[in-house]
């Protein structure tokens, strides 16, 4: 077992949470959303999408405001205000109070196209009425880092801030870039997610790549035919196991280890045979301390496609053997769509939520689970798994960025 599993100050935990997606506004609504086996996909008015093939999305529902949450974000773009409020949520969890101006807390984020949804108008607006003056005002979102940058000035974090890009496995990596600067005392605690908001170009593009399915996507269906998009945001405060403790915060969960690695194969398409996916599951696991039999059950990257979760389904067979198919399986984006960037972030609060649970969440869809693929996928209710201990969560991306999370229950025994 690696070093660092044995000094406080190099465990880090998770003590916070904060959530935005398809399913409301919180972890709460998040957490019934995956508990229900159904899907928070649909249609949605987020933009015109008239010419395009596919009318689904994963939409987040319009704000109500909660009391005792004044958010001042009239002139922040979508993104950065699915940030600020998951942010907000995961701290007042952990029980921190802004500012918090201390060079040891950063910000570690996910984000691949920020406030885009918001400057497309602005763009339009100056291609169809030259000479046209549009608000500049909106143009400090398109910064893919905005929305790290705008959780930094909402809460006062004075350490190091750091954006993400790598596709779909940004939130993953994100947490990982978290892990690495506590455990090296770089940070005390760090607030590390994603977020993103459905765009035009995004929707536009998936289209014409043929990858979105016209009905909410299916992971590792036998009739899956594509991803659903979706878009929000989620923020896990970490803290070495050290601070927590010094401060009186309850962990919720342990972060065990991390792994990343890419194809470098194609552009969009998976690794057939899931090597490198499996290599990075097997990275988190060795830094996790532990072999691949004390793996519980999987958060599955599943996004829905043909290529990705039969490639997925041969990383799975390569890192985990015969065990492969007889690990309890789910997959988040059946139930909120695929937040590209903050998926990872998102998919890990899943995680986090079913390991303090101790259950394993259905993936929606509908239809049986493809023979051809190595995935003990849970269906219908929660499956209960009372001994569990850890879990892995897996996100890849386009350009065959992989990302492998591992997460320890926490007893307070």
């Amino acid at each position: 077992m690696d070093s660092h599993r044995h000094t406080d100050d190099r465990r880090v935990v998770v003590t916070g949470l904060g959530a935005v997606s398809a399913a409301g506004w919180g972890v709460a609504a998040l957490r019934e959303a995956v508990r229900s086996g159904r899907t928070a996909i649909g249609p949605f008015d987020r933009f015109d999408h008239q010419a395009q093939r596919t009318h689904v999305a994963g939409q987040v529902p319009p704000w109500r405001p909660v009391k005792g949450r004044p958010i001042r974000w009239n002139r922040w773009s979508n993104s950065d205000r699915f940030a600020v409020f998951s942010a907000c949520e995961a701290t007042a969890q952990a029980g921190l109070s802004p500012p918090l101006d201390n060079e040891a807390v950063g910000v570690f984020f996910g984000s691949s196209t920020a406030g885009l949804s918001d400057t497309e108008p602005f763009f339009e607006e100056m291609v169809r009425r030259p000479g046209s003056r549009p608000r500049r005002g909106v143009l400090a979102s398109h910064l893919i880092s905005a929305p790290a940058e705008t959780v930094a000035r909402h809460l006062g974090v004075r350490g190091p801030v750091e954006t993400v890009s790598s596709a779909c496995a940004s939130g993953g990596l994100a947490i990982e870039q978290a892990l690495r600067a506590i455990r090296n005392s770089e940070v005390d605690l760090a607030l590390a997610g994603g977020a993103e908001c459905l765009c035009l170009t995004t929707y536009s593009g998936f289209n014409a790549l043929r990858a979105v399915d016209e009905r909410p996507c299916r992971p590792f269906r036998s009739d899956r035919a594509g991803i659903s998009l979706g878009e929000g945001g989620a923020v896990l405060v970490l803290e070495s196991l050290a601070h927590a403790r010094a401060r009186g915060a309850m962990p919720l969960a342990e972060i065990l280890g991390a792994g990343s690695t890419c194809d470098a194969n194609h552009m969009t398409a998976p690794q057939a045979d899931g090597e490198w996916a499996a290599n990075a599951i097997r990275l988190a696991i060795v830094d996790a301390g532990l072999e691949p039999e004390a793996i519980d059950f999987i958060n599955a990257h599943g996004t829905g496609t043909p290529l990705n979760d039969a490639a997925e389904s041969a990383a799975m067979q390569r890192a985990f053997g015969a065990r492969a198919n007889k690990i309890p399986t789910t997959a988040t984006k059946g139930v909120v769509g695929h937040l590209l960037a903050a998926a990872g972030s998102v998919a890990a609060i899943a995680t986090i939520l079913g390991l303090i649970d101790r259950e394993v969440d259905p993936t929606p869809g509908g239809g049986e689970t493809d023979p051809a693929l190595a995935v003990d996928l849970a269906l219908g209710a929660p499956r209960s798994l009372p001994g569990m201990r850890a879990a892995v969560s897996v996100s890849l991306g386009f350009g065959g960025a992989n990302a492998a999370v591992v997460f320890g229950r926490w007893d307070q025994a």
